[in-house]
């Protein structure tokens, strides 16, 4: 056959196959028309044959399959100008579920949510946990409940993501540098959530994930790479290209807060110069009292007029400049999200990162307060556990 007379290449399922691989090729058809149904929207058989290249029959094959597997169902009907009324079809949302869990400092949030990403079960706890083994029995505990909670039967939850502050390492089976969380570095932490729970369960950095999740649900959506800047207890960075994660060779890129920083008394690291903590810091330096002063407290206080706070603010925001300008001469992104329990306070903040950004640096991202608030993190661990959950659930149902 000349190149020129090559088959298109939606016609390939339509020819004969040898045994051993028809079944590959009625799954790569299967699974061909549930991502269009789930990227597309809901459409009918006509409709996906067009837009495919398959045949109409094997259109209405593949459907029936999926249809008796539960991984679609019918959502209605179109009735076009000329023709027959269609029948239309989309994904099952409930085919399968996800789990995201956000490990963090003072709050541990645990959500279920189906296929089309909707969350069915959620709680929000207070992290009082005084140990790590405390903490295991927390996410153990609360997870179970929210499970159950959804009314979803453990065994349909296909798979798990946890958000933590730090980098975990695979191979050593813990997390590493996370540094506000006593105890977490322990060994087999995670193995023993994956034991209890009897889910799948993958771990990713906080920031990561948070990240991800204003990619997928907030103000990322569409940039070709943007970096979330998450600032809060700690400080740390997502880095997302092309809706992908860029974590590095060993998972600790974006682990902003260990660039130096020229501290007074000593060498600090950037960290402690952008953490909640140095604002707190910061306003007692410029003389605000308070024995249980917050940076919160201190946000508020600039708001209302207060010198000191309002001292602390603008350093806070010259800082992050500091920040964004190493962001953007590494990676040049398109778009800078500024996140965590500081990015609380965007309204007060933006104005001095930009002003001091112009005398740091030419380049220019466009810099944007996080939609998502204190769920980036939750969101974005329940869009990566879909992403594998929706695998699962398809090679689960087809292969029974």
């Amino acid at each position: 056959m000349r190149e020129n007379d090559a088959m298109p290449a939606g016609d390939a399922a339509e020819q004969p196959a040898q045994p051993w691989n028809r079944q590959r090729l009625r799954s790569t058809n299967e699974r061909l028309l549930l991502d269009r149904l789930r990227t597309g929207g809901a459409a009918s058989r006509a409709q996906l044959a067009r837009e495919t290249g398959l045949s109409k029959p094997t259109v209405s094959s593949a459907l029936a399959a999926l249809e008796e597997a539960g991984l679609v169902h019918e959502v209605g009907t179109h009735t076009p100008e000329r023709g027959r009324v269609a029948v239309l079809y989309a994904p099952d949302p409930a085919a399968g579920y996800a789990l995201g869990i956000d490990i963090g400092r003072s709050w541990l949030r645990v959500a279920v949510a189906d296929l089309d990403g909707a969350v069915v079960a959620r709680a929000d706890v207070r992290n009082r946990a005084r140990s790590s083994g405390a903490m295991t029995d927390l996410v153990v505990s609360t997870a179970r409940q929210v499970v159950a909670n959804s009314g979803v039967g453990a065994d349909k939850v296909a798979h798990a993501v946890a958000g933590t502050p730090g980098v975990y390492d695979e191979k050593q089976r813990r997390v590493r540098y996370a540094m506000h969380l006593p105890g977490w570095g322990r060994a087999g932490l995670f193995d023993r959530m994956r034991e209890e729970l009897g889910i799948p369960l993958e771990v990713h950095n906080d920031a990561n994930l948070a990240a991800l999740g204003e990619y997928t649900f907030g103000v990322g959506a569409g940039s070709r790479l943007f970096t979330y800047i998450m600032i809060g207890t700690g400080l740390g960075m997502g880095v997302v290209s092309e809706g992908r994660l860029f974590t590095g060779a060993h998972g600790g890129a974006g682990e902003i807060g260990f660039l130096p920083w020229p501290g007074q008394q000593k060498p600090e690291t950037l960290e402690d110069a952008v953490s909640g903590v140095a604002v707190v810091e910061a306003a007692r330096h410029f003389g605000m009292t308070g024995q249980q002063l917050t940076a919160k407290a201190v946000f508020d206080a600039a708001r209302q007029g207060n010198p000191a706070a309002a001292a602390a603010v603008r350093l806070e925001g010259e800082r992050i400049a500091h920040t964004v300008a190493a962001a953007a001469a590494v990676l040049d992104p398109d778009l800078v999200v500024l996140g965590g329990g500081v990015g609380h306070s965007i309204d007060l903040l933006l104005r001095p990162v930009r002003e001091t950004l112009r005398t740091l640096t030419p380049l220019r991202p466009k810099i944007v307060p996080g939609r998502l608030g204190e769920d980036a993190v939750l969101l974005g661990a329940v869009a990566t556990a879909l992403g594998t959950a929706r695998d699962v659930v398809f090679e689960r149902r087809s292969a029974s």
